[in-house]
C-alpha cells in the first residue's frame, strides 16, 4: 500500500507533537520530520511529501508566502492551512496561494485524516468553504469586478465571471447554502460545486499572472535606478 507522506511545518513543538500522534495512529500515513531550524523550502525539497501540514501563525515566516512557493516549486504537494483562529480574511488569503484545504488547530482527527486523504486524492477541499463564507463570496465579487474595470488589458490573464458565476456567489453573500443554490438556479449541487472549482481556478491565474507583472515592474524599476 502507498503511504501518503505528510509533512507537519509548524513553528510550536506542542502543536507538531499533537498532530504526530495523531497521525501516526493512520497505517497508510508516513510522517516526515521537520527540523524547524533549517530552510523551510529545502525541508520540502529533501523530503518531497504528498501533503504539507501548515501553521498559519508562524513567526519567523511568512506562512501565505511560503504556501505560495511550495505550490509553485511543486504543485503536486497539497497544502494544508491549520489556523489557530480561522477567519475570512485569512482563509481568503491561502485560497489565492492555491492551498488546498484551511482547517481549524483544534479540528477533529477523523476530519484531518479525512482532509488529507481527499487532497491526496485530487480533492479541493477549500473549494467548500466559499459556500459557506458569505464574507469570501464578496471578496471575490469585488476582486473581479474591480480587475473587470481596469478594462481588456486584463483579459489576457483574468477571465471574467460568467453569468452563473456571479449569481452563486451573490447567492452565498445571501446567506444560501449549496443545496438552496442548487435549487434556486435549478442545477444539481455537483454542478454548484464545478462552478466554484472554476472561479477559483481564475482567481489563482490572476494572482499567478499578477505576482509576474509586478515582478517585472519592480525589475524595471531597479534598472531604471
Amino acid at each position: 500500500m502507498d503511504k501518503i507522506r505528510v509533512l507537519i511545518i509548524d513553528e510550536q513543538e506542542s502543536f507538531r507533537e499533537s498532530m504526530r500522534q495523531k497521525l501516526s495512529q493512520q497505517p497508510d500515513f508516513y510522517l516526515l520530520d521537520y527540523d524547524p531550524s533549517k530552510d523551510l523550502m529545502a525541508t520540502v525539497d529533501e523530503n518531497y511529501p504528498d501533503a504539507v501540514l501548515l501553521g498559519s501563525n508562524m513567526v519567523a515566516v511568512d506562512s501565505a508566502t511560503l504556501s505560495r512557493e511550495i505550490v509553485r516549486r511543486y504543485p503536486n504537494v497539497r497544502v494544508i492551512v491549520m489556523s489557530p483562529r480561522p477567519n475570512d480574511d485569512e482563509l481568503f488569503e491561502f485560497i489565492k496561494t492555491a492551498a488546498v484545504a484551511y482547517l481549524d488547530k483544534r479540528t477533529s482527527a477523523e476530519e484531518l485524516y479525512s482532509t488529507i486523504r481527499r487532497s491526496y486524492h485530487g480533492e479541493y477541499p477549500i473549494n467548500e468553504s466559499i459556500v459557506t463564507r458569505p464574507a469570501v463570496a464578496q471578496y471575490l465579487l469585488t476582486l473581479f469586478g474591480e480587475i473587470a474595470s481596469m478594462g481588456d488589458g486584463m483579459a489576457s490573464i483574468a477571465a471574467p465571471l460568467t453569468h452563473i458565476e456571479k449569481l452563486i456567489l451573490t447567492c452565498v453573500t445571501n446567506y444560501s447554502y449549496k443545496k438552496q443554490i442548487a435549487r434556486t438556479l435549478r442545477v444539481n449541487e455537483r454542478t454548484v460545486e464545478n462552478h466554484v472549482s472554476a472561479i477559483l481556478r481564475k482567481l489563482i491565474t490572476y494572482e499567478r499572472a499578477h505576482a509576474v507583472a509586478r515582478s517585472m515592474q519592480d525589475d524595471l524599476i531597479s534598472a531604471d535606478r
